[in-house]
């Protein structure tokens, strides 16, 4: 991997592409000409202060806690030359001073011991951030196989998307979503599934699974949602054996068959939102079916039914942590009189701006997993340029430790 130089740092760690932040943590926070300066004034301070008080207080002896303080914010290289600095600062008052040659010795063994015991808490420190940070890394990459980062084009639309689990330590959590291009069309889902965080990833895995190989292989729309149905029987057929709770997963599955009708299946889930011509309005889904995984429940054979899409338009899908977001005085988020406001924007904008209203909402205090994907035709003549709105998947810099 090849390390990307900066000509405008000269104090400075190399950083490398990909790599997880927890990297940065390890290869230490402050810069090495910003930690020379604040060594040198801190050493010319302690030796004033020792020469101001002579003989009955020596002050120099303090300076061993540099290296500990250096060991918590600094690479090893730095917390190793501190040491060494810091040794010798001692070393050489304590050849001139008037102890005895126990004094010295016990003063210079103490110092020693002091910068030790620095070294190795950061050694110790390095090692275990390194460690946190190859396996933050292995968990990233496998939880960006289960969502991919948006936004997702195809030949028919663009996907804009928001996607904030409640757990802001993950990339993934209880609601999913997914993009496929196929020989019938472009196919969508988004979803919720029962329960939050990594408790709810099995069932979502096993929907989004399914969906990707069904959206491909079968004609039929409801031939994906029969086929989604099925994985999640599996599923909790397995946790019912391994003693996990079993789930269900409201979900919407779409189908872009032409250039203005969108065939839809609704398993429970929230409608959409149609944004066009400066208005907002809910898709008039007339059928709401059970959610994946109940269909014993019902008798009830899932059709499709279709609405228009027209070129132009926005059409925005949801989760339920948009709709059920509460503020301080647990009043629920007003989506329909939010959207009326931004009715006009672009995909981008208007997912910024929903991003934005919910934190200052709710005062960031989020209950449940927030996921919202806003679609629209792409233009006549080729697909759209991305624009750039990932949602939390972002390439996090890295630093290359110089231990």
């Amino acid at each position: 991997m090849a390390i990307r130089r900066q000509r405008t740092a000269p104090c400075r760690t190399a950083v490398l592409p990909g790599t997880d932040p927890g990297a940065v943590a390890a290869a230490g926070r402050i810069g090495s000409c910003t930690l020379a300066s604040v060594l040198l004034v801190l050493t010319g301070l302690i030796v004033f202060l020792d020469i101001a008080t002579g003989q009955d207080l020596r002050v120099v002896p303090l300076l061993v806690v540099v290296p500990a303080l250096a060991s918590v914010f600094c690479t090893l290289r730095q917390t190793i030359w501190v040491a060494v600095w810091i040794t010798a600062v001692v070393v050489g008052f304590g050849a001139h001073g008037d102890g005895t040659f126990w004094d010295f010795t016990l003063g210079i063994g103490f110092a020693a011991l002091a910068c030790g015991l620095g070294v190795a808490a950061c050694a110790a420190r390095i090692r275990h951030a390194a460690e946190v940070a190859r396996l933050r890394s292995a968990a990233v990459t496998l939880q960006r196989q289960i969502l991919r980062p948006l936004p997702v084009l195809t030949d028919q639309i663009s996907a804009e998307g928001i996607y904030e689990p409640i757990e802001e330590d993950r990339f993934v959590g209880g609601d999913i979503y997914e993009v496929v291009q196929s020989s019938y069309g472009t196919r969508v889902i988004i979803g919720d599934v029962q329960g939050k965080g990594l408790a709810a990833i099995g069932a979502g895995f096993a929907a989004i699974a399914a969906f990707r190989e069904a959206a491909i292989r079968e004609p039929t729309l409801t031939g994906v949602a029969d086929a989604l149905e099925d994985a999640v029987l599996r599923h909790n057929a397995f946790s019912a054996q391994t003693g996990e709770a079993e789930r269900f997963v409201t979900a919407l599955v779409l189908g872009f068959v032409d250039e203005k009708r969108v065939e839809a299946v609704n398993c429970g889930h929230l409608p959409p939102r149609l944004l066009r011509d400066g208005r907002s309005s809910p898709v008039p889904l007339r059928k709401t079916y059970v959610p994946l995984g109940l269909a014993a429940l019902s008798h009830e054979i899932r059709t499709t039914e279709s609405f228009d899409f027209p070129r132009g338009a926005t059409l925005l899908l949801f989760t339920d942590g948009v709709t059920e977001a509460r503020d301080a005085a647990h009043a629920f988020y007003p989506l329909d009189k939010r959207l009326a406001r931004w009715a006009g924007r672009e995909p981008r904008d208007l997912l910024e701006a929903l991003r934005g209203d919910l934190e200052d909402f709710t005062g960031g205090v989020r209950r449940d997993d927030v996921a919202a994907l806003a679609l629209r035709r792409v233009p006549v003549g080729g697909r759209p340029r991305p624009t750039g709105l990932r949602g939390h998947f972002r390439r996090a810099p890295a630093v290359l430790s110089d231990r």
